[in-house]
């Protein structure tokens, strides 16, 4: 069984699809208005970006711990991101990856909250 896609709930799914775009490689397959976003990351996964609907008065939020994660294959890859986020002020220029469970990891948040992983578990 192989994971075919994901419907990635955002509250702005035009920034998202940007964001994916620009940093991850994502390309766009479809989008219907501002409403829902379709992407591919030209691997067979399709990243669906749908607008999240407030929940009540409370507003929406991802639960505690919800992420997206990423694989790259190099430590030089996540020290190249890192510095592209840095130069989108995405992340602070002083955020660095770190030696997290035996992989070099860079955490931050983005898209209204949304906690993103990068990591390699090259040596």
């Amino acid at each position: 069984m192989k994971l075919n896609h994901l419907n990635l709930c955002v509250e702005h799914p035009n920034e998202a699809r940007d964001f994916f775009r620009e940093l991850f490689g994502f390309r766009l397959v479809d989008q219907k208005g501002d409403a829902i976003v379709v992407m591919n990351d030209g691997h067979g996964f399709t990243l669906v970006l749908s607008k999240l609907a407030a929940a009540g008065d409370a507003g929406s939020s991802y639960p505690k711990d919800f992420h997206v994660g990423f694989y790259l294959d190099t430590t030089a890859e996540v020290d190249q991101l890192c510095a592209r986020l840095a130069a989108a002020a995405i992340i602070a220029a002083e955020q660095r990856p770190a030696r997290i469970r035996d992989g070099y990891t860079l955490y931050f948040t983005a898209l209204g909250g949304l906690l993103f992983e990068i990591t390699s578990f090259a040596r």
